[in-house]
């Protein structure tokens, strides 16, 4: 409770190191911070979370029960993407569960992460229960080789989660690894439109796109709801503000995290004109006055994407939102559910029978029913599915404690004692 108290203390600094050190605008780094005290929050109910099971005569005077007991060393590779909250998500409930923890953060932007460490010493813990070992890919395989270390958690791209799984798998390790997105949201024709365009534009472009959960894929159904659509979209999209965290509250995202994440999106978006599809926002040579040499990208609307284009298959991390049309509701749910990722989704529409039969049948882990990004609360679980989750039990929520524990079950029998044969009176003198 100590630690929340000083996370609360000191939010305002944590979220300029933050912003300074990522690019975030400033609400969004309070954002980051806050969604990872959420889960320290719900950690401090660890006792009701870590409670066994217990059988009275299970036999003839045999009991049984069972215990959740501590991994001992685990450990936890973050993304660049969420320096505050991605860590907290992972070594909060770890300690709570009483294991040792190293974190190996983003070389992006450690500074954070060493700010929590130092937040949790004053705050009490004792020294070398929580670690932090900075570095690359060197640091990480010494992480997934160490035969002390139980557990691996990992966030970040797919083939560095399969990578990771497999290796830790492979050395005996328990590992939970999250990877990569395609977030499809569907807009039906009887959705309102400017609460979907509202919504498009917050979770495609929010943090410059630099987040698993964006929607990254608007599939309107039908083309009239399409042109609908792209008629609300376009002026927002244009209208959106770009700049440093320090141009004020108004900046709508800031710069992506290096050149070459710019690179690679500025690649993609001419690869999906060279394949056909249409620029109805067009935000290529965005310039920023006085950041001529920032990592800034301009927000881009692709229409008429089709499901064989690269900006369409592949994770673009970037301010880039691609329209899939589709002639048909079915077709719409095939699109998400054919994609190999499978993190979150979401469904725009006024019918509940629509939004109860999307919510059923798609194969995705994280679903929102009129609600853009899904990111479940601090109470519930985490993950996706496909190629965007390796492993069986999610993050946060009542998964985390199974992850960071192992159960052990005791079947106990007390033979008679001397409940039996014991004397209690005093017995005459001879």
């Amino acid at each position: 409770m100590k630690f929340v108290d000083l996370l609360n203390r000191d939010m305002d600094k944590l979220a300029d190191a933050l912003s300074r050190e990522h690019g975030k605008t400033l609400p969004d780094a309070k954002g980051d911070v806050q969604r990872g005290l959420e889960v320290v929050e719900f950690c401090i109910g660890a006792p009701h979370h870590l409670k066994g099971e217990f059988t009275d005569s299970a036999g003839p005077g045999i009991d049984m029960y069972s215990m959740r007991q501590a991994l001992g060393v685990t450990a936890g590779i973050t993304p660049f993407n969420f320096p505050a909250m991605i860590p907290m998500w992972m070594f909060a409930p770890a300690i709570a569960c009483g294991n040792a923890f190293i974190l190996k953060p983003s070389e992006r932007d450690p500074s954070v992460p060493m700010m929590l460490a130092e937040l949790l010493e004053e705050a009490g813990l004792p020294k070398g229960i929580l670690q932090v070992v900075n570095g690359d890919k060197e640091a990480v395989d010494a992480i997934l080789d160490h035969p002390v270390i139980q557990s691996v958690g990992f966030v970040g791209s797919t083939p560095i989660a399969a990578y990771i799984y497999e290796r830790a798998s492979a050395n005996g390790k328990r590992a939970q690894c999250f990877g990569g997105a395609k977030n499809h949201m569907i807009i039906m024709p009887d959705a309102d439109m400017d609460q979907a365009a509202d919504a498009l534009v917050g979770a495609g472009y929010g943090a410059a796109g630099e987040r698993c959960m964006a929607i990254s894929v608007a599939v309107p159904v039908g083309d009239d709801t399409a042109d609908r659509l792209i008629a609300k979209l376009a002026p927002r999209v244009e209208a959106l503000k770009v700049g440093p965290y320090t141009s004020g509250e108004d900046v709508d995202f800031g710069p992506v995290v290096t050149a070459a994440a710019k690179q690679n999106i500025e690649r993609l978006v001419q690869t999906g004109i060279d394949q056909g599809a249409k620029l109805a926002v067009d935000g290529r040579g965005f310039s920023l006055q006085g950041y001529e040499d920032g990592f800034f990208v301009g927000p881009h609307l692709f229409d008429h994407v089709t499901p064989d284009m690269d900006i369409y298959r592949q994770e673009i991390f970037g301010p880039v939102l691609s329209t899939v049309r589709a002639g048909s509701y079915e077709e719409a749910i095939g699109l998400a559910m054919s994609h190999e990722y499978g993190n979150g989704t979401a469904i725009y529409t006024r019918d509940g029978d629509t939004a109860r039969d999307f919510a059923n049948r798609i194969n995705i882990g994280m679903v929102g029913v009129n609600v853009p990004i899904p990111v479940p609360l601090a109470y519930h679980t985490f993950g996706g599915w496909k190629k965007s989750g390796f492993g069986d039990l999610n993050q946060h929520g009542p998964d985390a404690f199974k992850f960071y524990t192992r159960t052990k079950t005791v079947t106990a029998r007390w033979p008679s004692g001397i409940k039996e044969g014991g004397e209690f009176n005093f017995k005459a003198m001879d």
